[in-house]
């Protein structure tokens, strides 16, 4: 990770001698119209050295000198120091580089200048220009990483939260059903068995398709339909259930399991608690990437029940959606003897 970010760095300071090598080539070809290849290798050995020097500069001696210590005292002096120091190296330093370049013939003298003062200060000004613009730039660049970094972190705070809800919902689901299963074992069922391998099923479901970010809708109601058969074992032909669906793409993407804990819902808090007459409507309509999910069931409450408290299966698909998607409403409302969930999702406004 780090010789990643290490060329990252080493990336962005290229493209800045690029950028500063254009600004003085076209600053000085204009003076020297006629001697085009000598302003070009100029400008590059010239890039070249206020290059290295920034690089060095930003990289290593600002980070010295905020350096924790004992006092801040000593950041001020060092500061100081390194200050007078890198004066010294952007005038005698670039004027002597440019002398080497004379010497290497790599660099050709366009101007004389009447004193080594004169000189010295048209250097002064090149490497004076070059800090700003690395300056700026790399601050620019520190903010920028800033931001992607703790864009990153909140992406990963988001999927290990969804990770944790998930993990709540798959044991709390499965607990369920082993309760069915043990409802109908406890009574001797011949039922038993067959519930049994429902629900071996679902377990396979689990393991291998549901460990994935998302999952096809037609997936998500085959194992909505095998709870549901898993469920009737458990009840006589008193209970009525309709189960039907409009979805014009069964391929489309959807998170694994995000749908199963209203109809859990309904039959753990709504079905096996009413006495007369239970049933269990669910509707399922996708269409325009616009998916609505209607559960009803059957309740009874008395006036001081009317109140909703979700539990730990409503409560984690809430909280799933908020981190899932942008655009959606999930709503539950208590009847005299019926509850509603409806959820409404725009499967585009996934995050």
């Amino acid at each position: 990770m780090k010789k990643s970010m290490d060329k990252k760095l080493l990336t962005f300071y290229l493209w800045l001698a690029l950028g500063y090598f254009l600004l003085g080539f076209f600053t000085t070809i204009g003076t020297y119209p006629d001697k085009f290849f000598a302003d070009v290798f100029n400008n590059i050995w010239g890039v070249v050295y206020v290059t290295i020097v920034n690089f060095i500069l930003f990289e290593y001696s600002v980070r010295f000198v905020l350096r924790k210590r004992k006092t801040i005292i000593y950041n001020i002096l060092i500061g100081i120091l390194l200050g007078f120091l890198y004066m010294i190296v952007y005038s005698y330093g670039s004027y002597l580089w440019r002398l080497l370049g004379i010497q290497l013939h790599i660099y050709t003298q366009l101007k004389i200048y009447a004193s080594l003062d004169a000189a010295l200060q048209n250097q002064m000004a090149y490497s004076v220009g070059s800090v700003f613009l690395f300056g700026v730039s790399r601050h620019i660049y520190n903010y920028i990483k800033l931001k992607q970094a703790e864009q990153t972190l909140r992406i990963q705070k988001q999927e290990a939260e969804l990770s944790y809800l998930r993990s709540q919902t798959n044991p709390h689901f499965l607990f369920n059903t082993l309760n069915n299963i043990y409802s109908l074992a406890r009574d001797k069922s011949d039922l038993a068995p067959e519930s049994i391998m429902r629900l071996s099923k679902i377990l396979r479901f689990n393991l291998y398709e549901a460990s994935g970010a998302y999952i096809a809708i037609e997936q998500e109601l085959k194992i909505i339909s095998d709870y549901i058969a898993l469920e009737k074992l458990r009840y006589d032909e008193s209970l009525h259930i309709n189960f039907n669906y409009d979805v014009e793409d069964m391929k489309q993407a959807l998170p694994p399991l995000l749908l199963i804990p209203l109809v859990e819902n309904a039959f753990k808090h709504g079905v096996s608690e009413t006495r007369n007459r239970p049933f269990v409507d669910i509707h399922l309509t996708v269409k325009n990437r616009h998916l609505m999910f209607l559960v009803k069931n059957s309740t009874d409450v008395n006036d001081e029940e009317k109140n909703v408290k979700e539990n730990i299966g409503l409560s984690n698909l809430r909280r799933q959606l908020e981190l899932l998607y942008t655009d959606y409403n999930l709503s539950v409302q208590q009847g005299e003897s019926v509850f509603t969930a409806t959820l409404k999702i725009n499967l585009s406004s996934h995050v």
